[in-house]
């Protein structure tokens, strides 16, 4: 037994060890700059020399996988790198790291906008004569709409996706990943310096934009871009309005959506009045009043009383449980099910019947034996069900006899 103890505790050790050598080592390659490994200033050098005087391989460069950082021959034509006295001018002690290059996935020929182009460093290099390191300028690498300057028309320069970007999937620009864009959009497309075309062309909107007299929807504000709806600018031109929202069924699901994602609901709608239309009900559970699907106004809808079956909700349960959690609490709060479904006197045959016949037969070894917070307790609620209960006696005795 002591053998086995200790090598439970050398294995936690070793783990352990390796875990925070790895998140340590993590670490360490993550913050590591070219600040750590000699010292620069791109202020002086960019008064003194032209950018091409330190990389002399970027009119050849064909690649960004090309290693376009200068060498220790390149520094030599201006600095004595022979002279073994001042080499902490530049170096740090015990530092001989080669400097780290920027990776990038894109594809880029310095070759074709540099030499062939004539295109000057600082149109996409913007920032450098102001700061030491290329990193602390914001606008050191290009962003996309700089990119787009010319990129913008076909008869410049291609704009096709594939021309630039090495893989397409996932290319998202980050604001577009913010929480709630999606709802928020509208405002960044009418925005002065929207640049959408740069992904999207015009055609791209009418996926869930488009004129259409389908649908008159009234209770949305005035300014917003509504669905169905056949609004009209003042000359007369067409609205474009929203018409690929939600699925033709999801008047009888929307429910869930309307529970889990409010908040989108009222991106459109104005839900004190949108719907107050269909559900007149203060309480949380739209189908205990005001507006109930027709079938739950079937004769026999709900037969009360042990071996009545339960009518047909109880079929309807059976055949699709989540379409009743569409606009029942089914296991929060308001757990409508245990309203009618629960067990509170540990009595066979005293209340409705939840399980199918032979439940038990496909189960060994139930988690209520042990575990008090076992589900089974949601419902058995005598005062003999527990773990360790007593044989023969409420919720135990439908198994255990004494």
């Amino acid at each position: 037994m002591k053998i086995k103890h200790f090598y439970t505790a050398f294995a936690l050790i070793t783990v352990s060890f390796l875990f925070i050598a790895a998140v340590n080592s993590n670490e360490n390659n993550v913050s590591k700059t070219n600040k750590d490994i000699i010292k620069f200033s791109h202020i002086k050098h960019t008064e003194m020399v032209e950018c091409a005087s330190c990389h002399t391989l970027v009119s050849e460069s064909i690649s960004l996988k090309d290693r376009l950082l200068p060498e220790k021959s390149v520094c030599a034509t201006c600095h004595d790198v022979e002279d073994t006295d001042n080499c902490n001018f530049c170096h740090y002690e015990d530092v001989n790291e080669p400097l780290i290059q920027k990776e990038s996935e894109l594809i880029y020929n310095h070759k074709m906008h540099v030499a062939d182009q004539k295109l000057d460093c600082t149109k996409c290099h913007k920032g450098l004569d102001k700061v030491e390191y290329s990193f602390e300028a914001a606008e050191a690498f290009p962003k996309m709409n700089v990119c787009y300057s010319c990129h913008n028309d076909v008869s410049i320069a291609t704009n096709n996706c594939e021309s630039c970007h090495s893989s397409t999937v996932n290319l998202i620009p980050q604001d577009h990943q913010r929480v709630g864009f999606f709802k928020s959009h509208r405002f960044k497309a009418e925005s002065m310096n929207s640049d959408c075309e740069m992904c999207h062309n015009n055609t791209f909107c009418e996926t869930c934009h488009a004129s259409t007299t389908m649908i008159t929807e009234k209770n949305t504000a005035r300014d917003f871009i509504t669905p169905f709806s056949p609004h009209k600018f003042v000359d007369n031109t067409k609205q474009q309005s929203i018409n690929r929202i939600h699925d033709l069924n999801y008047r009888f699901t929307h429910g869930i959506d309307a529970k889990s994602k409010s908040m989108e609901c009222s991106t459109c709608h104005q839900t004190e009045t949108f719907c107050a239309e269909c559900h007149n009900t203060s309480g949380g559970d739209y189908a205990m009043e005001g507006f109930v699907p027709m079938n739950h106004k079937a004769p026999n809808f709900i037969t009360i009383g042990i071996g009545s079956g339960g009518g047909e909700h109880a079929k309807l349960a059976k055949r699709d449980i989540e379409n009743c959690a569409a606009c029942h609490d089914v296991q929060g709060a308001d757990a409508n099910c245990i309203m009618c479904h629960t067990d509170p006197d540990g009595i066979r045959g005293t209340n409705p019947k939840t399980h199918i016949n032979n439940f038990m037969r496909s189960v060994k070894e139930g988690d209520w034996h042990s575990d008090f917070n076992s589900v089974c307790y949601s419902c058995h609620r005598d005062a003999n069900a527990r773990p360790g209960g007593i044989k023969g006696i409420g919720f135990c005795s439908y198994c255990h006899n004494k």
